[in-house]
């Protein structure tokens, strides 16, 4: 997994519409990413929500938002409109990015085990480096805690 200081990797992915979003092209808006096991699942769905409502106080201090998840874009889109987001989700279906980030992992859950996204958000500073890492993500609370991590980094 990438730490505080590491190089965000680099990568294109397609957003809910098609569109191909680039990360070094978001520059020099600091990013945060956040990765999401699946859509429509109770814990992502409450992250998703959350990241929306909170998209316009991102915005005010210059953070671009992307959530980012294996699923493919007809699920983001049914996702999308289903829930009412407005924050933009990216398809990783190769998971070349989750690996890239360290959050495709081995995962056990009702003593199987599989691999899957550990739900992790990156906050990443206008140079393109790790700013902040939220690991193994608990839901309640966290998008205020990266809200104030992102105000802190745009003083």
């Amino acid at each position: 997994m990438l730490n505080i200081g590491d190089i965000a990797p680099d990568f294109t992915l397609p957003d809910t519409d098609g569109a191909l979003v680039t990360l070094s092209a978001q520059k020099p808006s600091p990013v945060v990413l956040f990765f999401y096991p699946r859509d429509n699942t109770k814990g992502c769905t409450v992250e998703a929500i959350d990241f929306s409502q909170a998209q316009e106080a991102f915005e005010k201090t210059g953070v671009k938002v992307f959530g980012l998840s294996k699923d493919n874009l007809a699920s983001h889109a049914k996702f999308r409109d289903k829930q009412g987001l407005t924050v933009p989700l990216l398809s990783d279906e190769e998971s070349t990015v989750c690996e890239d980030y360290g959050v495709w992992a081995e995962k056990k859950m009702y003593g199987k085990t599989f691999y899957g996204i550990v739900r992790t958000t990156f906050l990443i500073d206008s140079d393109g480096k790790i700013a902040k890492v939220w690991k193994k993500v608990k839901v309640p609370g966290h998008v205020d805690d990266v809200l104030s991590a992102a105000q802190e980094l745009a003083k």
